[in-house]
């Protein structure tokens, strides 16, 4: 189910599935007699390309997602946990530890440490999965974690965990009433909040990795189709996926419990029948 999961939201990223609506285009001018309907097809397939790069568009959207939470600050109250929630790593012995990382993964561990040193008696949590590796990515953080200065004791691993609604339920098992920080990226915590509420926790959002802004002031930069605005939209689209697909699951057990009913009867009824 996972890896279904997986390939499907792959194949509805924006990337994909535009590349998938030029070819058919194609196809249609080389092999059918259909050419105008392919032409349109390549037109639109290139339009939104130059769209979703396009920064004033891309920003627009993704800005409002990533805002929604402010960074963290330290307050008096006690923290127990600071968890990390993974993303992604490579295994590769020819480079830095900090390398194997993926962008996104040590922009959450840097702001995990950066608040487990704010509370030098909470302990970091860190997860996810080896992704077909023999390495977990929970224990490629740790990694490198230990290697910025955090005590080995501190450090908690969920190693199993392959998505945040894992991760979730893995955590409420270790932090039980504890105080919890959440560190994720800003764009994801909104749908990560979600699945830790329906854990039964209530952490402190820690939100990282913030890459909409407005305030460019360069016209080469800001005007002209960009890989990195691609990746806003991205990051956009894969949330509101998330989000739709979190609907769904939940419309899903929902009626499948009123299906099954309360299995429970009174003797009462018994004897009435």
């Amino acid at each position: 189910m996972f890896e279904l999961k997986k390939l499907i939201s792959t194949l509805l990223m924006p990337l994909p599935a535009l590349l998938l609506i030029g070819f058919f285009g194609l196809f249609l001018i080389w092999f059918t007699q259909r050419k105008g309907f392919g032409s349109f097809f390549v037109f639109v397939s290139l339009l939104l390309i130059g769209l979703v790069s396009f920064q004033p568009f891309t920003s627009s959207l993704l800005m409002p997602l990533e805002r929604n939470h402010t960074r963290f600050l330290p307050t008096d109250e006690p923290v127990d946990y600071v968890m990390v929630l993974g993303h992604g790593h490579v295994v590769d012995d020819e480079i830095p530890p900090t390398s194997e990382l993926s962008r996104t993964a040590l922009m959450r561990l840097v702001e995990g440490i950066r608040i487990h040193f704010m509370y030098p008696t909470s302990k970091l949590i860190l997860s996810g999965y080896d992704g077909g590796y023999e390495v977990s990515h929970a224990r490629m953080l740790a990694r490198v974690a230990m290697a910025m200065g955090v005590n080995q004791n501190n450090i908690l691993l969920l190693e199993t965990a392959k998505d945040t609604w894992e991760e979730a339920y893995q955590a409420a098992s270790v932090v039980g009433t504890s105080n919890l920080v959440l560190v994720t990226s800003a764009s994801h915590m909104d749908r990560a909040l979600y699945e830790f509420d329906s854990a039964g926790l209530d952490p402190v959002p820690a939100p990282t990795n913030f890459i909409a802004q407005k305030e460019i002031k360069q016209p080469w930069i800001k005007y002209s189709p960009r890989a990195q605005y691609l990746e806003q939209f991205e990051k956009y689209w894969h949330e509101r996926l998330g989000q739709l697909w979190q609907r769904m699951r939940d419309k899903v057990a929902q009626q499948e419990a009123q299906f099954q009913g309360d299995p429970v009867t009174s003797p009462e009824a018994v004897k009435n029948n």
